[in-house]
């Protein structure tokens, strides 16, 4: 840490355009998520926002410029010269590997962004060589810091949902990449890791995928048998808009009552079962914390570097990443055999 106490912070990738708009300039859109990374970073009083690296040398120097830190193009120069408490990386989906890698065969704790990887291959290797090193390895699922999935964690935790019985999740929005796999891995691992947060892990999955429009399977369907013996369903797809509303929805059922989270930020409720009356949460006119999507992010932040300063585990080890690349794995198989599939067999 610096003189100050500070934690030292880089970040490897910023993505996105700045624009004349300056540090708000797209904030909100999938596309420049490693401008929250650096929102977070710059703005925080107990952070030290040391370096930002990128491969295009202009781009870099302009946001480094901007959020008030230096410039790299070159991982292995700023880990030398700036020595991080920790590196916030914000790379493209399909390219995560061979930064990741580099930076935990250095030894320096990180924080990643999800996908963990596209290959469990590549998984296995990054975390076999963390855990060689004890190197503190996060990964960002985000989602489960939204004060409606706290609150359903807690409900399901506090016993008020009884024994469960089915979970169901629903996710659309858009999406393009060139990877046919890219909705399962790169955006339906936020259902995969929200369901095993909230009702343990999965065992098995049966799938049904679709190409009808062509650019890979962009719409699917999968049906889970969770170890509990409870069941679960997931749709998702690329051909759906984040404009609609209730574009997201996870209701979870147990022999008690029964818990819906709306749009991930937006709303969470609770029925006792046969109660006609629940009760229900909404962020309150002046409560933007919990209402805005990416706010989830800074709360991540906090219980992450609490955990840094304290020499504890991630609040969300990169062993979650690896558990959700099981599961696509395991839909993958699925629907290519036309079978139900354990996920056990490939640990």
């Amino acid at each position: 840490m610096s003189a100050d106490n500070k934690v030292k912070v880089a970040l490897i990738g910023a993505g996105g355009n700045v624009g004349s708009r300056g540090k708000s300039e797209g904030f909100q859109s999938a596309g420049s998520w490693g401008l929250q990374h650096a929102r977070i970073w710059e703005a925080r009083p107990d952070v030290d926002f040391c370096a930002i690296v990128g491969r295009n040398a202009a781009r870099t120097e302009e946001k480094a410029e901007l959020f008030g830190t230096k410039a790299y193009t070159r991982i292995a120069d700023m880990l030398e010269r700036e020595t991080p408490d920790l590196v916030s990386m914000c790379l493209p989906n399909q390219g995560h590997f061979e930064a990741t890698l580099e930076v935990i065969q250095a030894g320096f704790p990180l924080l990643v962004e999800k996908p963990l990887v596209f290959d469990l291959k590549e998984a296995d290797i990054l975390l076999n060589e963390a855990a060689k090193r004890n190197v503190f390895f996060a990964i960002n699922f985000n989602h489960r810091f939204a004060k409606p999935v706290e609150l359903a964690h807690a409900a399901i935790q506090g016993g008020k949902l009884g024994e469960l019985s089915f979970a169901t999740w629903r996710f659309g929005g858009e999406g393009s990449s060139d990877h046919p796999h890219a909705n399962l891995i790169e955006t339906q691992c936020h259902g995969f890791d929200m369901l095993e947060h909230l009702c343990g892990p999965v065992e098995s999955v049966m799938a049904e995928m679709t190409d009808k429009t062509g650019g890979g399977f962009r719409t699917l369907s999968i049906a889970f048998r969770f170890a509990s013996g409870a069941v679960g369903s997931l749709v998702g797809s690329y051909e759906s808009s984040y404009a609609y509303p209730d574009t997201h929805r996870v209701e979870i059922n147990g022999s008690l009552g029964r818990c819906v989270i709306q749009d991930t930020v937006k709303k969470y409720t609770f029925h006792a079962a046969g109660n006609e009356v629940g009760e229900s949460w909404e962020a309150g006119y002046f409560n933007d914390v919990d209402r805005e999507f990416h706010r989830t992010f800074d709360k991540h932040a906090d219980a992450l570097l609490q955990a840094l300063r304290n020499g504890e585990a991630p609040p969300v080890h990169a062993s979650a990443g690896y558990r959700a690349l099981l599961i696509a794995e395991a839909a993958i198989q699925s629907y290519e055999q036309g079978r139900r599939v354990s996920v056990g067999q490939f640990l």
